[in-house]
């Protein structure tokens, strides 16, 4: 299918590869002030050297869970305006990077768990046309179809309008990088999840190995480590998106922590995640920013007060380093869409969200 403007493909690994999409401008979220879309993103390769002069300060927007079950299924019927509502701020960003909870296909058997998530593959273009870049897959949903499911996903990732990162044909493919290039600013990608009971975890059988497929699991984090410290060597900025938590707790757990603190010991510049589907806090860790949870985003069930609250974390970065941050709050609505607030209801969400950080090891930007 057809790349929208901008953007070329990257991640050309083993065959589980995806290709970059840049939205284009949008009308930016309720709450933000950040500097419009670079028009000019690019790809890179994974042994690109980058720009040693990065041309200035860049955005890149974070959400938190997204799929497609019950009544948000029938968007997909419509790829180019499933997310319509939303695009404005998902696409005001020059990177967007958000969570897909769900396996891409339509085979396989699904797995004897409680919930399971399956869309086809419209999923990857709804995304990518609402102005989304990059979405992770190493989750505890990725694999819900089993063998046969992950072989769907994996031969659609090729055929993706966006980078896919999290999942892939061998632990090499899962836990590689999507590199995109902004205004002569390198990003590095990587998705990976990371449980607090690992012998609970119904991810842990599906993580991809050496010849194996399946999604970047890492308990124990050694082999992200490694990663994250190889990306910091060829990427000006370098992201990590977390599987992680527990899910219900407002506050990081003590592994959360502790890989915090890991990943940006090996050079992350941003450390991002989700599951626990209630927002955690976010903040400084030396010169790493973290945000622990993002919570849901587009979700079947608005759920409590606390499983519907959600917005979307625009930060500002210059020269590899985070100098600002935005957060949009929003409210999942019946339609499984966040609504994005305004007024005093932004005031009093933005006031919760900043609180959230007394729980957190983390300190203010």
């Amino acid at each position: 299918m057809p790349l929208r403007p901008g953007l070329i493909a990257v991640l050309a690994i083993v065959g589980t590869a995806a290709c970059g999409a840049s939205a284009a401008p949008g009308a930016g979220s309720p709450t933000s002030n950040e500097p419009a879309r670079t028009p000019a993103t690019t790809a890179v390769s994974p042994t690109a050297t980058p720009d040693p002069e990065p041309q200035g300060p860049i955005t890149i927007a974070f959400a938190g869970d997204v799929h497609f079950e019950s009544q948000l299924r029938p968007r997909l019927d419509d790829p180019a305006t499933a997310l319509a509502p939303i695009a404005p701020q998902l696409s005001s960003a020059d990177l967007t990077v958000v969570n897909l909870e769900t396996s891409i296909g339509t085979g396989g058997t699904r797995e004897p768990k409680r919930f399971t998530f399956q869309a086809p593959p419209q999923a990857f273009d709804a995304l990518a046309a609402a102005g989304v870049d990059v979405v992770t897959m190493a989750n505890n949903h990725g694999v819900d179809f089993g063998a046969g499911g992950l072989a769907d996903t994996l031969a659609a990732i090729p055929e993706a309008p966006l980078s896919v990162v999290g999942i892939g044909a061998d632990e090499d493919a899962a836990f590689a990088p999507a590199l995109h290039e902004v205004g002569g600013t390198t990003i590095a990608v990587i998705g990976a999840s990371s449980a607090d009971d690992p012998t609970a975890d119904p991810t842990a059988q599906w993580a991809a190995g050496d010849g194996t497929p399946g999604i970047a699991v890492a308990t124990p984090p050694a082999r992200l480590v490694d990663e994250v410290r190889a990306a910091s060597g060829t990427a000006d900025v370098v992201v990590v998106f977390m599987h992680w938590g527990v899910q219900g707790d407002r506050c990081p757990s003590t592994s959360q922590a502790a890989t915090a603190r890991a990943l940006s010991d090996a050079g992350a510049d941003v450390v991002v995640g989700s599951h626990a589907h209630v927002v955690q806090g976010t903040g400084m860790l030396g010169g790493t920013y973290v945000a622990y949870g993002l919570g849901n985003f587009v979700w079947y069930t608005s759920g409590s007060e606390a499983a519907s609250t959600t917005g979307v974390l625009t930060l500002t970065v210059d020269g590899g380093r985070v100098v600002d941050e935005t957060w949009a709050p929003a409210r999942i609505r019946a339609d499984g869409l966040p609504r994005f607030s305004t007024g005093a209801e932004a005031d009093a969400a933005l006031a919760a969200f900043a609180g959230q950080r007394a729980c957190t090891d983390l300190e203010a930007l």
